[in-house]
């Protein structure tokens, strides 16, 4: 009996070892798999006007009142928003859009930019909330820009020169767009090619 309690005891204990160097050896995976696989920031489109190009110059009429300029000198920069009342992603965004405007308001401006029908508009800026940003609805804003996809976003510096750009569906995305602008680069894609 008490022979086949400590084989027992002495089983368990070659299994809690082997456990132990397993938990040790994926613990050591992870950490090269993290060294290995690089944050990904927004996913930058090859069209439309490039990084540090001088962002093209609009004043545009918003639905919530007043007027925009887009584009040219500013005091701060520029976060050109682009959305639709139905994509999904977009009304997923768009508290992370008001917490970064009220973050980063010393330095950042967002500007909302769609376009479609104005009822369609007006009502989606009510349901969601919108009506002390600058909404503006323009088909030539968007083909100027090149956008295809949504939510995309424009971030313009203070020199009027187009900071960073890219499709955006997560917290992190959109706020990859600042750190391009911190680097001083077009996307921290391109900011991991230059070290690499």
């Amino acid at each position: 009996m008490t022979e086949a309690l400590l084989v027992s005891n002495i089983v368990s204990w070659v299994v809690i070892l082997a456990l132990v160097l397993a938990v040790l050896a994926l613990a050591r995976q992870v950490g090269i798999l993290f060294e290995r696989v690089a944050p990904m920031g927004a996913l930058m489109m090859d069209t439309g006007p490039k990084t540090g190009d001088v962002a093209p110059i609009f004043s545009l009429p918003t639905l919530t009142g007043g007027q925009v300029e887009i584009g040219g000198a500013a005091p701060r920069s520029t976060l050109l928003f682009f959305l639709s009342p139905t994509c999904p992603v977009c009304k997923k965004l768009l508290p992370i859009i008001k917490r970064a405007r009220k973050a980063e308001g010393d330095w950042l401006r967002v500007v909302l930019a769609s376009d479609g029908e104005e009822p369609e508009h007006r009502a989606f800026i009510q349901r969601a909330g919108l009506g002390d940003f600058p909404y503006l609805l323009s088909q030539e804003l968007g083909m100027t820009y090149h956008i295809a996809k949504l939510p995309y976003a424009v971030l313009i510096d203070e020199q009027g020169r187009i900071g960073a750009k890219g499709l955006i569906n997560s917290r992190e995305q959109l706020e990859s767009l600042f750190t391009a602008k911190e680097l001083a680069v077009g996307s921290v894609q391109q900011f991991i090619e230059q070290k690499a």
